[in-house]
């Protein structure tokens, strides 16, 4: 029997992106014959064995629009002399060149949209360039064969938008087989992800001074590393700020596992992070870890379903110091929580949700 292929399109460079990998082994474990696509940075470390094809597109530009039309054309005439079966495009930056295939080739087409992607802090200045943006999903949304996104808010506001119907798939783990480890001698609070504009790092940095004896955790690189690197070396505490740069799937859960609280800080103004469903949420829950997060719709939503962590509304330093000086202070309140985090995450696995990728991608 020939197995159908569907090729999975990121612009990524596919070692840290843990949605895809969770996707892509679900889709080969259920009989299809997957390739990952995504683009080789200068910095690029060898891709780490999978289950499944991964291939990286290299181009000349990295960043602008000149990347993203380079990046489209590079990716349109892969697919062009592959021709799968199912194209999967994931996100707006590789949906032009996916519904050109869809078209020319008369294939299959799954759009999967991780973020909000016209409501980015990044377009928020730039009207021309998200008007652009913008004629990319309305042209092309609607041709989609089927659409997912990652949380029921973006799923009812991007299906309103164009029309179509979003199956909300959350960015979740896969059921932790494993609880925490010995607690650390220092207690330590942990950020994992992208370091990019907008994610709240320079105010828990800026905390850090009026939090005693507690440790901050970094984990991850981004547009921003420099910078954060500089701000945490001018704090009073700087010997308590530790980055630790990119970390494998086994190493984040380690490092989450035996931290205290885990951060997940954004920015008011982008309806993108208003509206966002972090995985480092669902992450930091099935480590057992209470978090900190901001009072947005999703998060309120799941918090009061499961009591799992705690919220703040604003991201200046002295009152996020106070709240988590005041969350490491109840102890009662902490614990009632760490118990909940594990009730929850019996609830949001990605074995649950992998059901429903799969139910998407036969329909």
């Amino acid at each position: 029997m020939i197995r159908k292929t569907i090729y999975c399109t990121v612009s990524n460079d596919l070692n840290h992106d843990q949605r895809m990998h969770r996707i892509c082994g679900t889709l080969s474990d259920a009989g299809f014959e997957v390739c990952l696509i995504g683009r080789k940075r200068p910095n690029s470390k060898v891709l780490e064995a999978q289950n499944y094809k991964q291939t990286r597109l290299t181009c000349f530009f990295n960043k602008g629009p000149f990347f993203y039309l380079e990046y489209n054309v590079r990716l349109f005439i892969f697919l062009h002399f592959h021709t799968p079966d199912i194209v999967y495009s994931v996100d707006t930056d590789t949906l032009l060149a996916c519904t050109l295939i869809k078209s020319l080739k008369n294939r299959k087409l799954i759009f999967d949209s991780h973020e909000y992607f016209t409501e980015v802090p990044e377009l928020q200045n730039r009207p021309i360039t998200k008007k652009i943006w913008l004629w990319i999903e309305k042209t092309c949304i609607p041709k989609t064969n089927a659409a997912i996104t990652v949380n029921e808010s973006l799923a009812k506001i991007l299906g309103n938008l164009y029309n179509k119907t979003f199956t909300a798939i959350y960015n979740v783990p896969a059921k932790s087989l494993s609880l925490r480890y010995d607690a650390p001698t220092t207690p330590y609070i942990i950020y994992q992800g992208a370091l990019n504009q907008g994610r709240g790092i320079e105010a828990i940095i800026e905390a850090m001074q009026y939090i005693p004896d507690t440790h901050l955790i970094i984990a991850g690189e981004g547009d921003l590393s420099d910078q954060l690197r500089n701000l945490a070396q001018k704090s009073p505490v700087a010997h308590h700020i530790i980055f630790t740069g990119w970390q494998s799937p086994a190493q984040l859960k380690s490092l989450s596992q035996n931290a205290t609280l885990g951060v997940n800080l954004l920015e008011k103004n982008s309806l993108n992070y208003y509206y966002s469903l972090a995985n480092k949420f669902f992450d930091y829950m099935h480590a057992g870890v209470p978090s900190i997060n901001m009072d947005f719709p999703e998060y309120i939503h799941i918090l009061n379903l499961y009591d799992v962590g705690y919220t703040v509304s604003d991201l200046n330093p002295e009152n996020l110091a106070t709240k988590i000086n005041n969350i490491l202070q109840d102890v009662t309140s902490y614990k009632s929580k760490q118990i909940n985090c594990l009730k929850a995450s019996e609830k949001y696995q990605w074995e649950k949700e992998s059901i429903k990728l799969l139910e998407v991608i036969q329909l």
